[in-house]
């Protein structure tokens, strides 16, 4: 049981929190209870138990997303995956049924994502296109669902150009994410973005999404006269700037320095200045 549980990866779950605290940021109102609820939902449930499915399926022999040297796969892990499931389903129904359904709606996607039968992380651009969607617009919906925010509020222009920057991040940042693990995931027949694009296109692509998400994030927030919120964001981004530049210009010198150490450095440096700035912005508000 101590293996399956260290399958569901719950530590790697910090690499997803921005797109909660960009939600949570642009929110007029909430509670903090619901919202403490939610993160703990998504965080603590919701992504370990895609992770644990995803591990289930792949059976991985070398490094993944938060570990090294991943145990063998067993029996309990597929269970222990449902009991997550249905915990996060049971407590996104108490906070409201809407939650619930996008919650299940999530689960049963990243299901699709793995499943044999289906395995979507065969085809790169249909992959990546389901992941950006459901790990950043579709979550950053989903957070205010829960929140308890109206159909109304979630489909208004302002917080739709929103939605689909936290997408335009992923774009960015999924693909280096499969950067150190081209060789094993050739072997099992799943053709990733990243393995098609190649080490350094991988980097050059996620340079790119991540220069137009932050331009066009920049523009809103000058559209909203949320300048404080664009100069947070600028410095507390400026540790991802550097590390990036740096292991790039490594990286076009020697292509071994796309590992799997390099990597969780980026995603954890990435992910922590992000998620700073957004935490930032709602104390400033």
């Amino acid at each position: 049981m101590l293996d399956a549980l260290k399958l569901m990866r719950i530590p790697f779950s910090v690499y997803l929190m921005p797109i909660f605290w960009f939600s949570v940021s642009t929110a007029d109102s909430f509670s903090t209870t619901r919202a403490l609820g939610i993160f703990l939902i998504i965080h603590l449930l919701v992504y370990p138990a895609s992770n644990g499915y995803n591990s289930y399926f792949d059976k991985d022999e070398g490094s993944i997303g938060g570990l090294k040297n991943p145990p063998n796969v067993n029996k309990s892990l597929f269970w222990l995956v449902v009991i997550f499931d249905l915990l996060a389903i049971g407590m996104a129904f108490l906070l409201s049924a809407a939650f619930a359904a996008c919650i299940t709606i999530y689960l049963l996607v990243s299901k699709a994502y793995s499943y044999d039968k289906i395995r979507l992380k065969k085809y790169p651009i249909i992959s990546t296109l389901v992941v950006i969607f459901f790990q950043g617009a579709f979550t950053f919906i989903m957070v205010q669902v829960g929140l308890g925010y109206k159909t109304e509020y979630l489909f208004r222009p302002q917080n739709l150009v929103f939605a689909a920057v936290s997408s335009l991040f992923l774009c960015g940042s999924y693909p280096i994410t499969q950067i150190y693990q081209h060789e094993e995931d050739a072997r099992r027949g799943d053709k990733t973005l990243s393995l098609l694009l190649g080490i350094k296109g991988t980097l050059l692509f996620a340079a790119i999404s991540l220069l137009v998400a932050s331009a066009v994030l920049g523009i809103a927030y000058f559209k909203n006269q949320q300048l404080q919120n664009m100069f947070i964001f600028l410095v507390c981004t400026a540790p991802v700037v550097v590390f990036f530049s740096q292991w790039f210009w490594k990286v076009t010198k020697n292509p071994d320095e796309a590992n799997f150490e390099n990597t969780m450095r980026m995603n954890k440096t990435s992910s922590l200045s992000i998620s700073l700035a957004f935490i930032l912005m709602i104390l400033w508000s």
